[in-house]
């Protein structure tokens, strides 16, 4: 599996493609573009790579990770991926298919090429938070950041969840790479050690 980074848009979310390394089937998580001349790097990479975009995953539906879903749909023509709790957020994006879309449930396992990631739902940010895993990494969304979490004062979040949420990610495995929303990447064990709001629950 091959990771590459670009962060995107005013709050600089990190959107993610990733693709099999052996098949070149490819995703793109949170396309949170703001101008559609922000798309182009992103272009220009998935093209450089010979990559086959196989869809567009959504771990929230915040407007600073949805934002591109359309123009990349356009550009790949692939559905989108996005909680079911979520999915309502997409009602207010222009340009998209609203048929190309898939629900996801927790469990849940989104393949490309031999990747493999599953659903982790994660509420708390929002009702339809998600993280997706595999043996060695995680894309935790606004869910786990670098030494904090994502905000809980929505109206569309919850506190309660979040802490539940967070007791779930302390059983993950410590050396589990975290590619979060926002900001560099992290690990759980770091995590662990250096995030309060997970060391209160570890502690």
């Amino acid at each position: 599996m091959q990771v590459e980074t670009f962060p995107v848009g005013m709050l600089l979310t990190n959107c993610y493609v990733v693709n099999c390394t052996q098949t070149k089937e490819a995703i793109i998580i949170d396309p949170g573009i703001d101008f559609a001349d922000e798309a182009q790097p992103i272009f220009s990479y998935i093209e450089k790579e010979g990559l086959k975009i196989k869809g567009i995953v959504n771990t929230h539906g915040h407007q600073d990770h949805i934002k591109g879903d359309g123009l990349m749909q356009k550009q790949y023509n692939c559905p989108i991926y996005i909680h079911e709790n979520d999915a309502y957020w997409l009602t207010r994006l222009e340009n998209i298919n609203v048929t190309e879309k898939v629900l996801l449930k927790d469990h849940e396992n989104i393949q490309f090429g031999k990747v493999c990631l599953k659903v982790m739902h994660t509420p708390g940010h929002t009702m339809g938070s998600i993280c997706l895993i595999d043996e060695k990494i995680m894309f935790s969304g606004d869910t786990l950041f670098s030494e904090s979490i994502g905000r809980t004062d929505f109206a569309e979040s919850s506190p309660k969840d979040m802490n539940e949420t967070l007791q779930k990610l302390t059983k993950l495995p410590d050396e589990l790479l975290v590619y979060p929303g926002h900001d560099e990447a992290t690990t759980i064990s770091h995590e662990k050690h250096a995030n309060p709001f997970l060391k209160v629950i570890t502690q």
